[in-house]
């Protein structure tokens, strides 16, 4: 049995799908960030934007809950928060509630 409160998690953002709101900046500037072409991305712990579809970064522990919200209230349902073990959803519109 897993335990989201302690797993490793992944998130990734799913471009078309976004419609720049810009809720997950303002919950978690550290791991989203808006583009030129207005859509949010994920960034990596170096501050740099990955822009390839499907690209993960690891969540940190202490942006847990914040990175969660975000994959929650998106109105574009397009953030995808995973368990990196297993890849399966926690958050995010494919998430079991």
């Amino acid at each position: 049995m897993t335990d989201v409160a302690t797993d490793q998690l992944q998130v990734w953002v799913d471009q078309d799908l976004c419609t720049g709101d810009g809720l997950c900046v303002q919950y978690a500037p550290e791991i989203f960030e808006f583009d030129i072409d207005g859509l949010a991305y994920v960034k990596g712990p170096d501050g740099e934007l990955r822009q390839a579809a499907g690209a993960r970064v690891d969540v940190p522990e202490h942006l847990r809950l914040e990175v969660i919200d975000s994959a929650k209230e998106c109105p574009g349902e397009c953030i995808h928060v995973v368990r990196a073990g297993d890849g399966v959803e926690v958050a995010g519109p494919e998430a079991e509630d």
